[in-house]
């Protein structure tokens, strides 16, 4: 079978045999890929003239919602990943991790448009004053970049290590091309087959491309990005391609890192921090079969516990079955490649010369349901190394496989300075119940780390684990693990916008960003927002309330309904020293005597008000003051249906601006409300 390309919208095979491709257990060929005489320019162009557009014509709630949508699409087709992924040398927990550790990337991304505005750009940060009078104002929007992302991926991940890059420009309304590793892009053609099948995505906003890619970026322009994962030596050759250089082109590297799990000070044989540290370790050495970018290289212990630790991590290796998947006894699969087998155990040879192997045998291992001459199987390896300050191979050298080196330190300045001599890592965890000994580790190897784990039996049950990064949370490291940083939530989106300055009066910006800047007109709503639909408000429309004069009776009869009798508002006698002239009426009696003001209580479009967000109080209000209020159209979001029995409805922000008798704001809020949409279909 020929794994082929998708790119300008067919499937094509490269030219000439293309490279052998082998099942990681039986050895027996599947196919063969090649990229060969594609024309990278035209695939580039293809992403950016065709995809691009369409994207960019979206908004954050639609690109969510086509997230959410293909990961339920793929979901349900889980089962043909799982069957295929085994030929990768994977476990069905391994595999887990790739498929439905991927889709769930495409949901976490989804999940992030409630975070944007409902445009197709983002709002970023609140307006900067410029003047006196307020006619002249700044703010930052961020517009996704008119390139595309080329995502050059790792082979331990097919299927996951597309997903959790793509989700990302997807929902920042960039296209993508992809090109796994070619030793496992098989993988990642099926599920790409099943992707373009759906039609869920607007075609040229994701393509593929197998083989080895060679001169793919070698047409990228200051629009497009960049991003790689795999090996620190192939990730700096391409970093230093000279057309990164002349184009400025933005480049992510999430290199494979010397990560460490430390076991704190506290954690001594029969608590349970021991025990978890022994069972995670053990995971992280055996799970995917040690080729994780964020597996643990190096294992950090105090002096005193290193004959326990070395004894129970034996004893839970020696556990451990070896062999083809398809049986159930086994735990561990095999390296990906024939090729991979080669340079572990060249690694681990190197690693051997200046430190003792305690545990496994490169030669003589057994092997349930396969044969080990076949595959590309590899017995787990556990290293002692006494003296880590002076024999610091441990520190520069990485076997990716399931090679782990057990370390002493003294005190926690050591362990800290040993993690260091990574020289940056993607991950470190320190198993620990001391939460003050948390703290100096996590703030003295914090510059060293793109992730710190604390892991103890408080959140053991629901930890993700040392090796697990997660979608909302950032992925990446500094120094030798790439310096970038992939996912993070809503900052993972934003490696793919553009952010841009704009200045001018407050009315300007407010049409620009659709969100109500201070100092903008404000027509008086007719008739009150409250009696409108979604569709019919507008931005910046007011509602100009009628006026109340508080009164003592008023804070007296809030401070009984509230149980609030704090000095300052019940104590005329206790306010020398304060700020206070008087006896203050409550915060949030005036935003109180606010909503009074400005709602209209008929029945109407306003299903209900679920939240405030930003209330400040900024001038005290005392007995006598005359209070008013602008309620102002903020911002609009529309909202999809649940189900077809849902209402059809869209989230408004109103921006409650209370004002005094001399027209000076004493207290702002934006109130989170949702209205009924005309249209309910």
């Amino acid at each position: 079978m020929k794994y082929q390309n998708y790119v300008q919208g067919n499937w094509i095979n490269g030219d000439g045999d293309g490279l052998a491709l082998h099942h990681a257990i039986t050895g027996a060929p599947i196919g063969t890929c090649s990229s060969e005489g594609l024309d990278y320019a035209s695939v580039l162009t293809y992403g950016r003239e065709t995809g691009g557009p369409a994207l960019r014509k979206m908004t954050f709630q639609e690109r969510g919602r086509m997230l959410k949508a293909l990961a339920f699409y793929l979901l349900e087709r889980k089962e043909l990943y799982y069957t295929l992924s085994a030929a990768t040398g994977a476990t069905r927990i391994d595999s887990w991790i790739d498929i439905e550790g991927g889709i769930g990337n495409l949901f976490a991304n989804a999940s992030l448009r409630r975070q944007f505005p409902d445009l197709p750009y983002y709002v970023d940060g609140i307006a900067a004053p410029l003047s006196k009078k307020g006619s002249f104002i700044g703010h930052h929007i961020m517009v996704p970049k008119e390139g595309v992302a080329i995502h050059i991926n790792a082979f331990n991940f097919p299927i996951w290590g597309m997903l959790e890059k793509v989700a990302v420009n997807l929902m920042a309304g960039v296209p993508a091309i992809v090109k796994p590793s070619e030793f496992t892009c098989y993988l990642t053609e099926l599920m790409m087959r099943d992707i373009i099948g759906s039609k869920i995505l607007p075609e040229g906003s994701l393509q593929l491309v197998c083989g080895f890619g060679r001169g793919l970026i070698d047409h990228v322009t200051h629009q497009d990005v960049v991003t790689f994962t795999g090996s620190a030596h192939t990730g700096k050759k391409l970093k230093a391609h000279p057309r990164l250089t002349e184009e400025s082109v933005p480049f992510n590297m999430e290199a494979d890192s010397l990560n460490a799990s430390v076991l704190g000070q506290d954690a001594v044989p029969g608590t349970a921090e021991f025990d978890l540290f022994i069972k995670e370790v053990q995971r992280e050495i055996t799970v995917k079969t040690g080729q994780k970018c964020t597996a643990v290289r190096r294992i950090m212990v105090p002096e005193n516990l290193m004959e326990d630790v070395q004894i129970q991590l034996g004893k839970r290796l020696s556990k451990i079955a070896i062999g083809d998947p398809g049986n159930e006894a086994v735990r561990m699969g095999a390296l990906a490649t024939r090729l991979q087998v080669e340079r572990v155990r060249e690694n681990v040879e190197q690693l051997n010369r200046e430190q003792e192997m305690v545990y496994g045998n490169l030669d003589n291992f057994e092997v349930i349901g396969a044969d080990r001459n076949k595959g590309a199987f590899f017995s787990p390896i556990l290293f002692r190394n006494d003296r880590p300050f002076e024999n610091t191979r441990v520190h520069e050298i990485e076997a990716f496989g399931p090679v782990s080196t057990l370390m002493p330190y003294k005190d926690m300045d050591e362990a800290i300075a040993l993690t260091k001599l990574g020289q940056g890592s993607l991950v470190t965890s320190i198993v620990t119940a001391d939460d003050k000994l948390a703290r100096t580790f996590v703030i003295g190897a914090a510059s060293s780390n793109g992730r710190i784990l604390v892991l103890n039996e408080r959140c053991a049950k629901e930890s993700t684990g040392h090796g697990s990064p997660m979608p909302l949370l950032t992925h990446g490291g500094p120094g030798r693990a790439g310096g970038g940083e992939e996912m993070g939530g809503k900052r993972g989106v934003m490696h793919y916008l553009q952010r841009c300055a704009i200045q001018g009066h407050p009315q300007t910006i407010t049409e620009i960003t659709q969100q109500f800047q201070v100092g903008a007109d404000q027509p008086e709503a007719m008739p009150h927002v409250f009696r409108k639909h979604f569709e019919e408000l507008k931005i910046g429309e007011t509602v100009f309330t009628h006026k109340h004069t508080v009164t003592d009776a008023d804070i007296v009869n809030f401070a009984n309904v509230s149980g609030d009798n704090f000095y300052a508002h019940m104590d005329a006698t206790s306010l020398d020293g304060t700020i206070f002239e008087q006896r203050v009426a409550h915060g949030y009696f005036v935003l109180s005597k606010a909503a009074g003001l400005f709602v209209d209580p008929k029945k109407g479009p306003v299903l209900l008000n679920y939240g405030i967000d930003e209330a400040r109080f900024t001038k005290p209000v005392y007995p006598g003051a005359t209070l008013g209020v602008r309620f102002t159209v903020k911002e609009k979001t529309d909202q999809e249906k649940r189900s077809e029995d849902d209402i059809a409805k869209g989230i408004v922000k109103f921006l409650v601006d209370v004002y005094d008798e001399e027209g000076e704001t004493v207290a702002l809020a934006t109130i989170l409300t949702m209205v009924r949409k005309l249209d309910q279909s």
